[in-house]
């Protein structure tokens, strides 16, 4: 199964010079029933895509809570056997849980299939977001439009073995 693990550019860089994503237990993203039933498509590449459109989300709420990291969205894309990505049964219709998986231990970066990092051009509005969120999830329409402008921009996509350029 593809999962899609949410990072920071430092905790890229943790987890380069680790090997390996984590310790567990991590927080990712995948197409789960939950996210499939709420999307409504049975196009594979439109839920991978809305999957990691999710983890790209909780990128920025990691980036909202470390102001010293470079203002970039970061997400590992990673393979696991389906038994490892579990989502919680409680949560698996919770808007905000949609496509969330918990994997119980880390995993070698080895496993990497793809690095998605925002380009140059979405740095500021990246930043713009991440100051936004709080006042978003109070419920303040300007914020929320303020959010909304990060995803505007598509991640792009770096093979594994860019990492090293990714965090010089």
């Amino acid at each position: 199964m593809r999962v899609y693990v949410p990072l920071t550019p430092p905790g890229l860089a943790e987890a380069h010079k680790a090997g390996k994503l984590g310790p567990g237990p991590l927080v990712a993203y995948a197409v789960t029933p939950g996210l499939r039933e709420w999307y409504v498509s049975d196009d594979i590449e439109e839920l991978e895509y809305a999957a990691l459109s999710r983890a790209a989300a909780a990128s920025l709420r990691l980036l909202a809570g470390d102001p010293a990291a470079a203002r970039r969205r970061v997400v590992v894309a990673v393979d696991v056997p389906d038994q490892d990505a579990v989502a919680d049964p409680d949560r698996v219709l919770v808007a905000s849980a949609l496509g969330e998986v918990r994997i119980a231990s880390a995993v070698p970066l080895a496993k990497a299939a793809a690095v998605h990092v925002d380009a140059d051009d979405a740095v500021d509005d990246v930043s713009a977001a991440a100051d936004a969120l709080g006042a978003a999830d109070q419920g303040d329409d300007d914020a929320q439009f303020t959010v909304d402008g990060a995803e505007d921009h598509e991640l792009l996509w770096y093979g594994v073995q860019e990492i090293p350029n990714l965090i010089a």
